[in-house]
């Protein structure tokens, strides 16, 4: 199969934009975005052409065999270090966003794995290029992950650890992070059947999310309280 070189100053997150368009297109039926996905990648299921299908065909319309060997072929030409962290943390964040709804404890278990260990090497690369409000959102999403394919208890631990950074370390944090650290606990109290201690949590995610300054970050979490899955709590 032909393939094309990377181009100049290539950008993951543009990479990545261009996944989700040629997901979107072979979803719609458009000859020229399935033409791609059987050139490249013919194992692909037609009757659910997924993100992560996407993201290989990308990748291997470059020449790699698969989207993280993109991701590492990507990171090599940015500075090492700190801003490496940076970028990783950043990639594998965005990544984990955009498969949470996409896997959950039905999908495969190496799905299901890729996604928590997503989570977590997310996690440990803030560690080492942020502070303690990228550790605090980190644990937030390493929770949400958790609770997602079923980890109830972890979910439950790592939604507690976020909550106490974000009380520990209030001058690093934003205003909407305490209501997604309690949005995430209600979640997980839910999960592990305390459902008296998960409706305190989520009023107060709910009164916070009111006071929260900027239009759009109020409309974030209003959007993540809205969805599911609430575990038997009546959101």
């Amino acid at each position: 199969m032909s393939t094309m070189p990377l181009p100049a100053k290539a950008s993951l997150s543009q990479l990545r934009a261009r996944a989700k368009e040629l997901r979107k297109a072979v979803a719609k039926g458009r000859p020229d975005a399935i033409e791609r996905a059987r050139v490249h990648h013919p194992a692909y299921d037609e009757a659910g052409f997924t993100l992560r299908d996407a993201q290989l065909t990308i990748a291997r319309e470059y020449g790699l065999a698969s989207w993280p060997e993109l991701m590492e072929k990507v990171a090599t030409e940015l500075v090492e270090g700190r801003e490496l962290h940076r970028y990783f943390g950043v990639e594998l964040n965005n990544e984990t966003w955009d498969l949470l709804e996409q896997i959950d404890e039905t999908s495969p278990t190496e799905d299901q794995e890729r996604l928590l260990y997503g989570a977590y090497a997310a996690c440990l690369h803030w560690l080492e290029a942020g502070n303690e409000a990228n550790h605090a959102r980190g644990e937030h999403l390493i929770a949400r992950v958790a609770l997602r394919i079923g980890r109830t208890e972890i979910g439950l631990q790592h939604a507690r650890r976020c909550l106490e950074l974000v009380q520990a370390f209030p001058e690093q944090m934003a205003d909407w992070d305490e209501p997604f650290a309690r949005e995430a606990l209600a979640r997980a109290l839910a999960a592990t059947g305390q459902p008296a201690a998960a409706r305190a949590e989520l009023d107060q995610a709910r009164e916070l999310t009111g006071h929260v300054a900027g239009e759009g970050d109020r409309k974030v979490l209003e959007d993540e309280l809205a969805k599911g899955p609430w575990f038997g709590l009546t959101s």
